[in-house]
C-alpha cells in the first residue's frame, strides 16, 4: 500500500508533441497537487516548444509556467529519471505508441482529450479551445486527487484510473 507518509508521487503526461495538451496537465497538476504530486510532461516526438497558447492560459490561472519546456519521454526511461508513479496520455497517437521500458511499473490511463492546437479560426477561437480542454483535464485531475490512493495498491489504483477515464469518455469530458 501507499502510505500516507510516503514521498510526493511522480506523474508523467504524455503527448505526441509535449506542447499542449500534456504540458496544460502538468501545470494543473503541480497547481492543485502539489503538496501530494510532482507532475511532469513529454512527448514521443516533442515540438521543441510549449504552444504560447498553452502558457497564456496557465499564466491566466496563476500557474508558473517560467520552467516548463517541451521534451522527449526518453528523459523519464534514463536511470537518472523520477521513478515514475503514475502515467496518462492525453493523446490518442500517444495511446497507440510503443512507449519506453518505464522503471517501478507505473500505472497507467489514458485520458484523451482533443487537441487545442488544431484549433481554426481567430486566436479567442483558439483560446477557447485551449480553455475547452484545460477544462476537462482539470476535473479529470481532480477527480484524480480525490482517489484515495494512499490506501491502495498498486494495481487496485491502476484499475480505478482506468474505470475513471472510460466513464469520463462516455461522458464525453
Amino acid at each position: 500500500m501507499i502510505q500516507a507518509d510516503t514521498p510526493k508521487r511522480h506523474v508523467l503526461f504524455l503527448c505526441t508533441h509535449n506542447s499542449a495538451r500534456s504540458i496544460l496537465a502538468e501545470g494543473i497538476l503541480n497547481d492543485l497537487g502539489s503538496n501530494r504530486f510532482v507532475a511532469h510532461s513529454a512527448g514521443s516526438q516533442p515540438s521543441g516548444q510549449p504552444n504560447p497558447y498553452a502558457l497564456e492560459l496557465l499564466s491566466s490561472r496563476g500557474i508558473e509556467t517560467s520552467s516548463m519546456r517541451s521534451k522527449s519521454w526518453d528523459e523519464f526511461a534514463q536511470p537518472d529519471a523520477p521513478r515514475i508513479d503514475f502515467i496518462f496520455t492525453v493523446c490518442d497517437n500517444a495511446a497507440g505508441e510503443t512507449c519506453p521500458i518505464w522503471p517501478g511499473h507505473p500505472a497507467k490511463a489514458h485520458w484523451g482529450v482533443p487537441d487545442p492546437s488544431q484549433a481554426q479560426g481567430e486566436p479567442e477561437d483558439v483560446r477557447k479551445a485551449f480553455l475547452q480542454t484545460y477544462l476537462q483535464l482539470r476535473t479529470r485531475i481532480e477527480l484524480f486527487l480525490d482517489l484515495p490512493l494512499e490506501k491502495l495498491e498498486l494495481a487496485d489504483a491502476q484499475q480505478r484510473l482506468q474505470e475513471m477515464a472510460k466513464r469520463l469518455r462516455a461522458q464525453g469530458q
